[in-house]
């Protein structure tokens, strides 16, 4: 399997979080570089035709495998090719890496607002960072995640992930569910993530005079956010975007 632009990547792992979400992480053939917050664009040969999109990469450039967040779409003309791979599988990646949703280094705080996979950029800057630190980096930024499902299996292997990275204090996490009546098990915050950003902006000091505010994921989430945050006098060069379009 081979096409002009890209090289191969062998499926090494697969989660699933629930019937429709899970991620895959491959290990490449050839190893790029890029920035955290990046995306990478997937390939599978079929019948006769390169069927490809792009997905955010979840995993830092720091490691050795590529990960990637997926979210079956049954009537998509990839993911449900990609729901097929079994561990030693291979798929294309396009050999240029690219994106302009990475982290401002002008700033030290970062407010990182995300619905289901679109937390997948995040994850990438927080390995990130945490990798650094381990390697002897000094000065922290600092990030606050709030995480957005309508169900807290959307969060899967990240929550607890997060969390963990939480306990180092560089990191705060904040796990939302917008229908806890379908998760009566769920303790943790409730309603959409619009709905929560004024109260956890305001009780982790993250402003516009110190931060820079982030928003990726679901379009109508991005736009919500983008109103209460111009509300919160946030200007439109302390706002970024990435908008995933489910397809």
């Amino acid at each position: 399997m081979s096409a002009p632009g890209f090289f191969e990547a062998t499926l090494v792992e697969r989660v699933a979080f629930n019937d429709d979400l899970a991620f895959f992480r491959f290990r490449p053939d050839t190893q790029l570089a890029f920035v955290p917050g990046q995306y990478a664009t997937i390939a599978i040969e079929h019948e006769g035709k390169l069927v490809q999109r792009p997905y955010s990469i979840a995993s830092s450039p720091l490691e050795p495998t590529l990960e990637f967040i997926i979210e079956l779409v049954p009537d998509g003309e990839l993911t449900p090719l990609i729901w097929e791979l079994s561990a030693g599988d291979k798929v294309l990646i396009r050999n240029r890496i690219v994106g302009r949703f990475t982290l401002d280094e002008a700033v030290d705080k970062h407010l990182m607002l995300a619905t289901v996979t679109g937390v997948a950029p995040f994850i990438s800057m927080a390995r990130t960072q945490r990798i650094n630190l381990e390697r002897g980096a000094v000065k922290p930024h600092h990030f606050a995640i709030v995480h957005g499902g309508s169900h807290s299996s959307e969060f899967g292997t990240y929550r607890e992930e997060l969390t963990e990275f939480s306990r180092d204090g560089w990191l705060s996490y904040v796990p939302t569910v917008s229908r806890p009546w379908t998760d009566p098990d769920w303790k943790g915050e409730t309603g959409r993530v619009e709905d929560v950003i004024r109260k956890y902006s305001d009780e982790y000091g993250y402003d516009p005079s110190n931060a820079i505010a982030y928003a990726c994921g679901h379009p109508q989430m991005i736009e919500n956010a983008k109103g209460v945050l111009k509300r919160r006098l946030f200007s439109k060069e302390r706002l970024r975007e990435e908008k995933y379009f489910i397809g």
